[in-house]
């Protein structure tokens, strides 16, 4: 029996899969159980920081293994504690929550904005149209998508909507009950759509003005993708509040949400936790995972993120059925005038893995390792399924 024969058997369906089963990576390419290599430009959906394989991860995941994989919260950690001031100490962020996953670190910023406000009464969060933000109950309410909503009854009370990139349709949904504003510098599933920075300038300000929390989710846009550790450190905007995940591990689960020591001082022992949330394995790839992207890799974001960019818009240029080139650093894509996932399925004939971001635009998140070289492939199998 094929694995995908089991797997459609036994295995939940949550996910419209492709029916293809890998077997191990290397670099930038993935190999499935017939031996065909794959060109990755998922790289588990902005997961696979490092790309596949590498060796100084697999080596200090190994390592730890052998000495300690997990311990209580009730306990310190090493790697925990190193992983944490690193992130602090390269952000202007003062404190750290481990968790294991985005929606976890969502939900740790709405239960901290909440508990942040219950001293003046305050319970709402105001969160974008087009967002994405997890799929647990929490996270699922701040996503501003009917169709995610679909099925599962009454949504958690007191969150509200406003339309991406628009500050009046925000200032019209503020009231005396609002604590707290949730966005993504770029939407993800909503179509790799960038904040634009007057904009978030602006957001800022209302925060300011009305001791109104700024919680960024940098979920997917985080961990170097942008070109800076920090998704808002590319805005020039700090939030009081960031959750960010996907890429922080290289693949290991792990979640992360960090808040100014001002509104962290809200939660109390007992107001939240997580049992696997920075345990040592986790943070001993974290901690590579940072020492990666601080010791150059930031720099061949930039550099390959404009490279993308420009070869992406000379696509856009050559065939009508593109629409427009959207995002930043290598977190990228392009609106097609038809729906994305048949052109995906063909360049995944070809042996390059594509993703999309909604119905027509795919999607480009490639581990920040990507060379011209990868970029020129990638492009080179694009035109072919776009001809």
């Amino acid at each position: 029996m094929k694995t995908a024969d089991i797997g459609e058997k036994y295995v939940m369906k949550t996910y419209n899969r492709f029916p293809i089963t890998f077997e191990k990576g290397e670099g930038m390419y993935v190999i499935d159980e017939n031996g065909k290599k794959y060109l990755d430009f998922v790289a588990g959906i902005a997961v696979n920081t490092l790309g596949h394989s590498n060796e100084k991860l697999v080596n200090a995941i190994c390592e730890q293994a052998k000495k300690l994989i997990h311990i209580s919260n009730l306990y310190y950690n090493k790697e925990q504690c190193e992983l944490a001031k690193k992130l602090v100490e390269n952000g202007s962020l003062e404190k750290v929550f481990f968790c294991n996953s985005g929606a976890e670190a969502i939900e740790a910023a709405l239960k901290l904005a909440r508990k942040y406000g219950s001293k003046t009464k305050r319970q709402e969060i105001i969160t974008m149209n087009n967002s994405f933000h997890g799929r647990t109950f929490g996270a699922v309410t701040a996503t501003g998508q009917e169709h995610y909503h679909s099925g599962f009854g009454d949504m958690l009370p007191n969150i509200k909507y406003a339309d991406f990139n628009d500050i009046n349709s925000l200032k019209e949904v503020i009231s005396e009950n609002t604590v707290a504003i949730l966005l993504e510098p770029i939407q993800g599933e909503g179509g790799i759509r960038e904040a634009k920075l007057d904009y978030l300038k602006e957001v800022r300000k209302i925060c300011d003005e009305k001791d109104i929390l700024l919680m960024f989710d940098e979920v997917q846009c985080g961990v170097g993708r942008l070109g800076t550790l920090f998704a808002y450190q590319s805005f020039g905007v700090v939030p009081d509040i960031l959750s960010t995940a996907k890429g922080i591990a290289g693949g290991v689960p792990c979640g992360v949400m960090m808040a100014s020591s001002r509104v962290a001082s809200s939660f109390a022992p007992g107001d939240h936790a997580s049992t696997f949330g920075g345990n040592p394995l986790a943070c001993a790839a974290g901690n590579v995972v940072v020492d990666e992207l601080l010791s150059g890799l930031l720099e061949n974001v930039k550099k390959q993120g404009d490279y993308l960019k420009a070869r992406l818009e000379e696509v856009c240029q050559k065939y009508e059925i593109v629409k427009e080139v959207r995002g930043k650093g290598l977190m990228q894509g392009i609106e097609l005038k038809d729906e994305a996932r048949k052109y995906i399925e063909k360049a995944i004939e070809k042996g390059l893995l594509l993703v999309g971001a909604g119905k027509n635009v795919i999607r480009f998140v490639p581990a920040l390792i990507v060379s011209k070289e990868d970029i020129d492939r990638a492009i080179e199998i694009l035109e072919e399924v776009l001809n």
